[in-house]
């Protein structure tokens, strides 16, 4: 058995790497991949393109304006001197935010009232324009406590007295929010499993279509020794491909890798059994490579959006989370976020170990028993 094996897995190989476009695919493309979704992939928003329309011009207002300049959070790129100008610039696209400063800002903060500021955002990137919101709040509350502050030391008899309750928030893990060490490990994750679901979902299809699928069925190879010559080339592919991008994600972009990496390549393995599990099923039921790549990228549409790369699964319709836990995606994005940011062990990530483990098993039977059908 180990003789027909070993053969099977040097046929395997030979077939996958002897084209040097295919190698390039492999190992090459992850990394170009990881690189530019690595820069491109953020949700920190800084340097916000905001345009200034200031009718009063005081010092209270270029004070303001300061404070959002100096944030970091706003750049000032035009300055509005009439109405039209500023549905132009949000129309264009050249400013993201206007800020409004009507006549009489300065004074109505001299005489202890409340003076107005507008801020009109751009609402088409919602996500933006939420974080641009937040971000004006807090600039402003900040302006507000300063003003308060000069105007209870004018007021003779009168101090201002320490706020009654001050928070102070603190992130445990992640602690500035780089929003790169939350992509950047799900990149991981995603490439790995687009890699091995496409290889292995054309495997046994490529053979039926090149002629060879009849030589291998008649040869003394069993259904065991067949699938684990289709799984493990692919399987040592994917491991080369995950090590490369640790590299590039703890040496290039700085994610920090505080857990073990051989629990990270543990729940790595069993995310492989899972990810050409699904390929190799794909790849029974399917007559030619072109219908088994369309089915894989049906099947990784939806398990990309409901893996809780992006969007939470707290927030989903409740039928729709039950339906996450088919996904191994959604628990290998746990273990390997664990493992880069919290620096989990085995102890608490063993669940989602338990989970990809049966995923996979039952993906590989299914794959063997559909080959045994097709044998006959």
């Amino acid at each position: 058995m180990l003789e027909r094996l070993y053969r099977m897995l040097i046929k395997e190989f030979i077939q996958v790497l002897r084209n040097p476009r295919m190698r390039a695919v492999l190992f090459v493309m992850p990394v170009v991949q990881v690189l530019v979704i690595g820069y491109a992939v953020s949700t920190d928003v800084r340097h916000v393109a905001m345009a200034v329309y200031d009718l009063d011009r005081t010092p209270a207002t270029r004070d303001l304006l300061a404070r959002f300049e100096g944030s970091g959070c706003f750049d000032i790129v035009r300055r509005i001197a009439s109405e039209p100008e500023v549905q132009e610039v949000l129309d264009s696209g050249e400013a993201k935010a206007v800020l409004r400063l009507d006549r009489g800002f300065a004074e109505d903060l001299a005489g202890g009232r409340t003076a107005q500021a507008q801020l009109l955002l751009d609402g088409s990137d919602s996500n933006t324009a939420s974080v641009v919101l937040t971000y004006a709040s807090k600039i402003s509350a900040d302006f507000n406590r300063a003003v308060l502050a000069q105007r209870f030391s004018r007021t003779a008899g009168l101090r201002l007295e320490a706020d009654p309750v001050t928070l102070v928030s603190r992130a445990w893990f992640n602690a500035n929010l780089d929003s790169r060490n939350f992509f950047v490990p799900g990149v991981l994750a995603m490439l790995v499993a687009v890699l091995t679901i496409i290889l292995s979902s054309m495997s046994i299809v490529r053979e039926r279509e090149i002629g060879t699928m009849e030589q291998i069925m008649v040869t003394p190879i069993g259904r065991l020794e067949f699938i684990l010559g289709k799984t493990i080339p692919f399987a040592a592919i994917g491991f080369i491909d995950v090590a490369l991008i640790t590299l590039i994600a703890v040496f290039w972009f700085r994610v920090p890798l505080l857990g073990n990496p051989l629990i990270l390549f543990l729940g790595t393995g069993l995310y492989l059994l899972s990810t050409l599990g699904v390929g190799l099923f794909i790849s029974t039921v399917s007559s030619t490579q072109q219908q088994a790549m369309m089915t894989a990228f049906f099947f990784m549409l939806p398990a990309f959006m409901l893996s809780g790369f992006v969007y939470p699964i707290a927030n989903m319709p409740r039928v729709v989370q039950v339906l996450t836990y088919l996904n191994p995606l959604r628990y290998y994005l746990v273990i390997i976020r664990g493992v880069y940011l919290k620096g989990l062990d085995l102890q608490v990530l063993w669940p989602q170990m338990l989970a990809l483990a049966v995923l996979g098993s039952t993906m590989l039977i299914l794959a063997a028993g559909r080959f045994r059908k097709t044998m006959v």
